[in-house]
């Protein structure tokens, strides 16, 4: 069979297997995703002692979204809601992830019952019993705090292997609950009598605005202080109940200064002309807009304030201010650094800031709030353990004026219940995978540095093959590299999953909030469909897939210990191949009916047990992905030939790629056959084209091919040239010139024949 007819029928198999694909999508098009059970079918099948321990029976749901009341006889218990009703509750299968969540009047969480879910991960491999145990710290946790801004959101426990999916569901119980809390749904009861009630209006007195020394301000609590030692500092992580945190203390003697941490509001007119200075306060009331207020922080000893997050990102994340249930951070574009105070005898310190309220967050002034200091400490290579310290503020009663009315005869314009505050700059209102995101700088950095020398390697591919050696071991390094960080450490192993998944999503509604709540596997799935459109699924099974590095990083020790390798047949090798497609063809049909069965089936994967749990897994597991390595050191990426989903999924597309990077003599195939039998995979016909579905682009072939030693096509070009150097030598270009006779300076006749550089005499 000639080379074109071979292209004819292989681009006759791609158009029908993409035939098949979208008659399968058409089928399933007009088929709609089946919603969950509301929360009514959930409660009926649950009893609501799972709650509350002595309740006896749920209450009818009610309100939008709905919540349940649980009862004991007729006394009120809490509620019962579902925690996808009020959040986002999206994970790994692309479903939502239904939890229902028992909480009290008080607004503490009383209980918790994954009640329906799609997630792999716990289907196959994690125990669902791990996963709820990394949630139980919520048990007893109170919200209230939470929601009014008081405290921070609890930290997920993280279980290796499934951060996505506990991190979802762990995020959507503390969202709902938060908004349910605000909602004013639960603690109505507290009441606020108030409404009848003389109330007392306050206001900054514009009257007060002399300048006073450091000392004056300090002592009556126009600047207010909060002191911690080392010893301080320690104290409060060993009563925390940490013991990675209490075990790895802070260095220096306990009266050490930890931090002196001082805070004044800069908007009133005495304290900002005294610690600002006349000139700074005008400027400062230039850039006020109404109802902003200036907030100086200073601090000095051990640990800063500022920390190096507003570096980075440009937001401060170890201090917040709090006030009523509100919060907010403040960002670079919120802060002004002062080099020193201008009030006399005020102290040299270290960090000095002049921070403007958000115009989304109302201050008042005239009210107590809290300056809220994050305490951090490590207690692993990538765990830190978190405690916060308050600094209270109350504007002393000197600048302020009273006016006493009844609260009927008030005006309309009252301040907002502390549940409708807006917490736009919340941190938990923030999305979840911002969150993530922000919080793995570097590992994105890392995976991004990592694919910048790949696309350097591909682009320089020809001045890199033709250092064999050089190009070994650079080879080897990365894949070294994508084996132990990118896979066992990052646990960032592309999957057949992600594809059912994201076809899943594109047919029942798509959401790139949850694609995006893994940055790592979100870039890599970037940088791979970028890398389709030029180099076709090499990219990403040569270099960049972790399960595929082992493979090969294996197979290279055993032929360092001359374990024999097996050749599998050229026509045996062709009828094996096409059996990867129907794997992902039958997965991919599967899918449409069901993506738990789908992502049951794919299991035929070992990439879970091998990478993302490092073989810690019940035996069967570990025995198919240990049998899968052994044939492996035999048949040089067994899996990757024969068995793998995913490279069938991604050699479709890669069909279209834009460019033939890989270079070819016309002598390749026909007479020489040296690059199809030296091929790690068995991807160059005996035709002598590459077939580029099942090349992974390990360039050896592009070693061979400028290679002059081995390369029959090279060796010729190098003999050509050999023999042309010599006859470009200056004693083969006498002889070419032919015979001559030459006079030597004693008068003798010499002769120069073309057939020897010998010197005769003449007979």
């Amino acid at each position: 069979m000639v080379a074109s007819d071979v292209a004819t029928n292989r681009g006759r198999m791609t158009v029908l297997i993409m035939a098949v694909m979208a008659a399968l999508c058409l089928i399933a098009a007009p088929r709609t995703a089946h919603a969950a059970g509301d929360l009514a079918t959930y409660l009926s099948k649950l009893t609501p002692g799972e709650f509350f321990p002595d309740a006896d029976r749920f209450g009818a749901p009610q309100g939008d979204p709905p919540i349940a009341a649980v009862y004991r006889r007729d006394q009120l218990k809490g509620y019962v809601y579902l925690n996808s009703d009020f959040a986002n509750a999206v994970g790994y299968s692309g479903k939502p992830i239904h939890i229902l969540v028992g909480i009290d009047q008080k607004g503490v969480i009383s209980g918790l019952k994954l009640v329906d879910h799609k997630e792999p991960i716990v289907l196959i491999g994690i125990p669902e019993p791990r996963i709820l145990a990394a949630l139980n710290g919520l048990l007893g946790k109170d919200m209230t705090p939470i929601a009014h801004g008081a405290e921070h959101p609890p930290q997920a426990d993280i279980v290796s292997g499934a951060t996505v999916t506990v991190l979802v569901m762990h995020d959507s119980i503390v969202r709902a609950a938060i908004r349910l809390i605000r909602s004013g749904r639960i603690g109505a009861g507290i009441a606020t009598a108030a409404a009848t009630q003389p109330s007392v209006i306050k206001t900054i007195d514009p009257g007060q605005s002399e300048i006073r020394d450091w000392t004056n301000l300090l002592g009556d609590g126009s600047v207010r202080r909060l002191h911690l030692s080392i010893g301080d500092v320690n104290e409060a992580f060993a009563r925390s109940g940490n013991a990675a945190a209490a075990q790895n203390p802070e260095p220096g003697n306990s009266d050490d200064t930890f931090i002196d941490l001082y805070a004044a509001l800069a908007s009133v007119p005495t304290i900002g002309r005294s610690l600002l200075g006349d000139d700074g306060y005008q400027r400062l009331k230039a850039r006020l807009q109404p109802g902003q207020q200036a907030i100086i922080v200073a601090g000095d000893g051990a640990y800063s304030f500022k920390g190096s997050a507003y570096v980075r990102g440009g937001i401060f994340d170890r201090i917040e201010v709090l006030q009523e249930g509100a919060s907010t951070r403040f960002r670079d574009k919120n802060h002004t650094r002062l080099g020193a105070l201008e009030a006399a005898g005020a102290p040299a310190l270290r960090d000095i800031g002049l921070f403007v309220t958000p115009p989304e967050f109302t201050l008042d002034p005239t009210e107590p709030w809290q300056l809220q200091l994050l305490v951090q400490r490590a207690t692993g290579s990538h765990d830190k353990a978190f405690l916060t310290f308050d600094l209270n503020y109350t504007l002393p009663d000197i600048y302020l004026k009273r006016e006493t009315r009844a609260a009927a005869k008030a005006p309309a314009a009252a301040p907002a219940p502390a549940e409708t505050t807006p917490a736009s700059t919340d941190e938990t209102e923030e999305p979840l995978w911002m969150r993530i995101w922000r919080t793995q700088t570097i590992n994105i950095g890392v995976t991004a540095l990592a694919l910048a020398v790949l696309t350097g390697i591909f682009f320089f591919q020809n001045v890199l093959v033709r250092r064999p050696q050089l190009y070994t071991w650079v080879r080897r390094a990365y894949l070294l590299f994508v084996l132990v960080w990118l896979g066992w450490y990052a646990n960032a192993q592309l999957s057949v999953v992600n594809v059912v998944t994201f076809t899943n999503a594109l047919l029942s509604g798509f959401h790139w909030e949850f694609f995006l709540a893994a940055p790592l596997i979100f870039i890599l799935w970037a940088a791979t469909a970028a890398g389709l459109l030029f180099w076709g699924r090499g990219p990403f099974c040569g270099w960049l897939c972790p399960f595929g590095a082992l493979q090969e990083l294996t197979n290279t020790l055993a032929k360092w210990l001359n374990v024999p390798q097996i050749t599998v047949p050229w026509g045996l090798h062709e009828r094996l191949w096409p059996i990867k497609y129907i794997i992902f063809l039958g997965l991919f049909g599967l899918s449409l009916y069901s993506v738990a069965l789908a992502e049951q089936v794919a299991e035929i994967e070992p990439f879970k047990t091998a990478i993302i749990l490092k073989f810690a897994r019940s035996w069967p597991f570990v025995l198919y992905a240990v049998a899968l390595l052994g044939i492996g050191l035999f048949i040089e990426r067994f899996f990757c030939r024969y068995l793998c989903p995913l490279g069938a999924a991604l050699a479709i597309p890669g069909r279209i790629r834009t460019f033939e990077w890989l270079r070819r003599w016309k002598e390749c195939g026909s007479p020489c056959q040296r690059c199809a039998k030296e091929c790690p995979v068995q991807s160059i016909h005996p035709e002598g084209h590459i077939n580029v579905n099942e090349c992974i682009y390990c360039m050896h072939c592009q070693e061979l091919y400028y290679d002059d030693q081995r390369c029959p096509h090279m060796i010729q070009v190098r003999l050509k040239r050999e023999k042309f150097e010599a006859m470009s030598s200056p004693t083969m270009r006498a002889a070419k010139a032919g015979p001559k006779t030459l006079i030597t300076h004693a008068g003798q006749r010499l002769n120069v024949t073309a057939s020897s550089t010998d010197l005769t005499r003449p007979s």
